[in-house]
């Protein structure tokens, strides 16, 4: 059985990713640009924008949609890595809320739908 952590690597974090470097892009940066501000290779901001990479999770919720969309806004405003970081996993505590790893970890290792892993997660 995969740790939720692991989830988050291997699913969430990639599409998260791709989504903020393409918001970033509709809001004028480049892939140079998008890569110093977001601390990834510009191939990996390359394969992001291609939808080689971080494809695997689809957000398709229009509430979810805004909070990319915000967030990006901030990345852009700023020069502080500790904003990239704490933009990144506000939007993935939200995915945790939504029940969307939750939902993940039983579609992926069949976990119980009483399972109580993730503690301290309030839910919407």
């Amino acid at each position: 059985m995969k740790l939720p952590c692991e989830i988050v690597i291997w699913y969430f974090l990639p599409s998260i990713r791709s989504a903020l470097a393409k918001e970033l892009a509709k809001l004028g940066f480049s892939q140079k640009e998008i890569s110093e501000r977001l601390g990834l290779s510009e191939a990996a901001v390359s394969q992001y924008m291609k939808g080689k990479r971080g494809r695997k999770i689809e957000f398709n919720e229009p509430t979810f949609n805004e909070l990319i969309q915000k967030a990006a806004e901030k990345i852009a405003s700023t020069s502080s890595p500790i904003d990239v970081y704490r933009e990144t996993c506000k939007l993935c505590l939200e995915l945790r809320k939504r029940e969307v790893l939750c939902n993940l970890h039983r579609q992926l290792d069949n976990v119980p739908e009483d399972c109580k892993l993730c503690p301290g997660i309030e839910k919407t």
